[in-house]
């Protein structure tokens, strides 16, 4: 239950990255959106660190936060997609995994 709390903390807080583009931009919502996912999605780490060590949580949702707002940048906002920061990307959903596999 504790690596499902963090896998949906690390899209909370991608939800909370687009609120703050939102916010950016004068949109009202985004300050909604943001206040909403980054409160969820904190509370959802601080449950899965009763759990899973501290230093892993963190590296798993930081981790999951990075590669989901670069892609949703990629996706919505028209950012680069160069070959090299899907490597970057892979580099850092390959060591989520393996942070999951060795804790």
């Amino acid at each position: 239950m504790a690596w499902f709390a963090l896998l949906i903390a690390g899209l909370c807080e991608v939800g909370a990255v687009y609120g703050m583009n939102r916010a950016a931009h004068k949109k009202i919502d985004g300050y909604f959106l943001m206040t909403f996912f980054f409160g969820a999605s904190l509370a959802l780490l601080s449950f899965a660190m009763n759990t899973i060590p501290m230093g892993t949580a963190y590296a798993v949702w930081t981790g999951i936060g990075t590669a989901g707002a670069t892609i949703m940048g990629m996706l919505l906002f028209g950012e680069a997609r160069d070959w090299r920061r899907f490597v970057c990307i892979a580099v850092i959903i390959a060591s989520v995994v393996g942070l999951k596999l060795l804790g």
